[in-house]
C-alpha cells in the first residue's frame, strides 16, 4: 500500500472537542494529564513506576488461565504476558465491545494503533518494554450494538436474544449468522484462511467472550497483543474498596458532575453522565442498576433484591465479581488492574475520558495519556486514479457530493457562470437609484434597497439554474464523482464506522495488518488514506 496524510479537521468527520484537544487548546489543559507526546511518556512511565507488584502477580496468573489453550502457537504473546510480571513493564490499552467478527473497521484500527504506539515506545525507551493490550467489554449489556456488522454493504445480523452481560453469552446459535458471514468472501485462499478463523471462534459454543478473544487473537498474535477478560473475580476482589466508595460515599458521581459542568460551560457536550451509584449488579441471568431507596437500602432495579448498608458490605466482600462497573467507573477498573500507560479510543470515547480526571485524583491514580486512535480510508489504486482524473484530491473528496459536482463544473465549463461582473452594474444603477429617490423623499431609502435585495436574490437563483443547466454537460464526470462518494464514504459517513474489515483482508490477506501498523502513526494525528 501506499499512504498519504491529510488533518482532522480537514474531514468534517471529527466532533469540536476532540479537535480543540489535538490542538493543544488552553481552557481542556485541566481536564487531561500528560500530552500525547514520546517526552510526556517518560513523565508517565515515573508516575506508574509504582504500581502494585501484586496486582502485577495476579495479572499474569489470570492472563496465563485464559490463554490457557492459545499460547502453544503464540511465543510473542506468551512472552508479554511474562513479561508484565517486571516493574519496568507498562500496558498501552485499547477497549472496545465484543462485536460480532469484530464489527466496523475501526476495531481494527484501534489495536493496531495500541500495538503500533507501543513498537514505537520501545524505540523511544529501550530500557522499558511496553505490551499492547486489547480490554474486552465483557461485561456491557446493550446487546443491539454489538450483534450485527457489514459486509460489502450487506447487514449481517445474529438474531438472538441478549441476556446479562454480553461475554457470558453462548454463541451455540450463531451458526447460521456464520455462515451468511463467510458466504460473502468468495473463493480464496485468504478467504479460506478468514473462514477458518471464524468457524473456530464461534462454531464451538465457546462464550461470547471466548469467542471474541480466539478471533481477535489469531488476527493479531504475531503482533504480541494480550486480550484480557476483566470479569474475574480475582480482579474484582482487588477493586473492592472502589466499588464500595462509589455505591456508598457516591464520590464519582460528585467529581465527574463538576467536570462535566464545567465542560459544558466551555461549550463541550459531555458524553457521558455519573449516576449517584455507577455499579450494575451482575449475574448470569441480568446486568441491573443499583439505586439507594428512601429508606436508605440499596435496590436492584426490576429483581426485588434489596440490601442494607451491611449487607452490601459483606455481599461486595464476598461476592465482587456480581458489581459490574458502568461507563464512568470501568476507565478506573482498568487502571486497577493494568500497569497502563496510555488509552487509545475513539472520538466520543477520549472525550469522555475528558470527564474522568478529577475521579482519578480524588482516588489518587495516574490519568493515562490518552490517544486518539488512528482512522483511515482504504482503498485501491483505481479509485486514486479516478480521484486525480477527476481533478480531485484526497482532501478535497471529504466535501460534500454537491459541492464537489458544482466546483469540477465550474472549474471545466467553457461558459461563464459567475454573474458577479453583472451584479457590480446592477449594483452601481442601485446607488444612483437610491440617490435619486432620497432626493425626492428619503423615506424611500428602505424600498430601494428591498427591490435590490429582490433582484439579488433572483441573479443568485439565475446562477444557480446556469450552473444546473451546465451540469447536464459534465453529466458523465458528475455520475463518476456521485459513485466515488457512494464507495469511499458509505451510508454518506466514513468507511471505518460501518464496514467489516473481511473484504480487505480477503483482498490484501496478512498484509492488511502489516500495512496498517506500518502506516500508522499513532503520535502524528493525522487521518491516513492507503491505496
Amino acid at each position: 500500500m501506499k499512504a498519504t496524510y491529510i488533518d482532522y479537521s480537514d474531514t468534517g468527520s471529527f466532533s469540536k472537542a476532540l479537535l480543540a484537544y489535538l490542538g493543544n487548546e488552553e481552557q481542556l489543559r485541566p481536564f487531561y494529564g500528560l500530552r500525547p507526546t514520546l517526552p510526556d511518556f517518560k513523565e508517565q512511565i515515573a508516575l506508574k513506576k509504582n504500581f502494585n507488584n501484586d496486582h502485577r502477580s495476579l495479572l499474569v496468573a489470570q492472563l496465563k488461565e485464559q490463554y490457557a489453550e492459545l499460547l502453544d502457537n503464540a511465543p510473542l504473546v506468551a512472552s508479554h504476558i511474562d513479561l508484565l510480571k517486571d516493574q519496568h513493564v507498562y500496558t498501552v490499552t485499547t477497549g472496545h465491545q465484543l462485536n460480532i467478527f469484530t464489527g466496523p473497521l475501526y476495531f481494527i484500527f484501534k489495536i493496531v494503533s495500541a500495538i503500533r504506539l507501543a513498537k514505537d515506545l520501545k524505540a523511544a525507551h529501550p530500557e522499558n518494554d511496553f505490551v499492547p493490550v486489547y480490554w474486552m467489554a465483557t461485561e456491557d449489556h446493550d446487546f443491539e450494538e454489538i450483534n450485527h456488522t457489514r459486509v460489502f454493504g450487506k447487514k449481517i445480523a445474529w438474531d438472538t436474544e441478549g441476556i446479562s452481560a454480553t461475554g457470558r453469552m453462548s454463541t451455540a446459535n450463531i451458526v447460521d449468522t456464520v455462515k451468511q458471514y463467510c458466504n460473502t468472501f468468495g473463493i480464496s485462499p485468504n478467504a479460506e484462511k478468514l473462514t477458518q478463523i471464524v468457524e473456530e471462534a464461534y462454531l464451538k459454543g465457546r462464550s461470547l467472550a471466548d469467542a471474541t478473544r480466539l478471533f481477535v487473537h489469531e488476527l493479531f498474535k504475531d503482533y504480541g497483543l494480550v486480550i484480557i477478560d476483566a470479569d474475574r473475580k480475582a480482579f474484582k476482589a482487588v477493586f473492592a474498596p472502589y466499588i464500595e466508595q462509589d455505591i456508598l460515599e457516591e464520590k464519582s458521581f460528585k467529581a465527574i458532575r463538576e467536570t462535566s459542568n464545567q465542560l459544558e460551560d466551555l461549550g463541550y457536550h459531555p458524553q457521558v453522565h455519573a449516576r449517584e451509584i455507577n455499579f450494575f449488579y451482575l449475574t448470569d441471568e441480568f446486568r441491573e442498576r443499583i439505586v439507594r431507596t428512601e429508606d436508605g437500602r440499596f435496590e436492584v432495579l426490576h429483581q426485588s433484591i434489596f440490601f442494607t448498608e451491611s449487607e452490601l458490605r459483606e455481599e461486595i466482600k464476598n461476592y465482587p465479581e456480581r458489581f459490574s462497573p458502568n461507563v464512568v467507573m470501568r476507565p478506573l477498573y482498568q487502571e486497577i488492574i493494568l500497569p497502563n500507560l496510555a488509552y487509545i479510543g475513539g472520538g466520543a470515547e477520549i472525550v469522555y475520558w475528558l470527564q474522568l480526571k478529577a475521579n482519578f485524583e480524588q482516588y489518587g491514580l495516574p490519568f493515562p495519556i490518552l490517544i486518539p486512535r488512528n482512522s483511515a480510508m482504504i482503498t485501491d489504486d483505481q479509485v486514486a486514479g479516478k480521484i486525480f482524473r477527476l481533478d480531485l484530491t484526497f482532501k478535497s473528496i471529504f466535501r460534500d457530493a454537491e459541492q464537489l459536482k458544482s466546483e469540477y463544473v465550474r472549474r471545466h465549463t467553457t461558459h461563464r457562470l459567475n454573474l458577479k461582473d453583472e451584479w457590480m452594474e446592477f449594483n452601481s444603477i442601485f446607488g444612483k437609484i437610491k440617490l435619486r429617490a432620497h432626493k425626492i423623499d428619503p423615506s424611500l431609502g428602505p424600498s430601494t434597497d428591498a427591490v435590490k435585495a429582490r433582484l439579488k436574490k433572483a441573479i443568485n437563483n439565475l446562477e444557480k439554474k446556469l450552473l444546473k443547466a451546465d451540469k447536464q454537460n459534465h453529466k458523465e464526470a458528475l455520475i463518476q464523482i456521485e459513485r466515488l462518494k457512494d464507495k469511499l464514504f458509505p451510508g454518506g459517513g466514513l468507511q471505518e464506522r460501518t464496514e467489516n474489515f473481511a473484504p480487505l483482508y480477503i483482498k490484501y490477506g496478512d498484509d492488511l495488518i502489516r500495512d496498517l501498523e506500518k502506516y500508522f502513526n499513532p503520535l502524528d494525528f493525522k487521518f491516513s488514506i492507503l491505496y
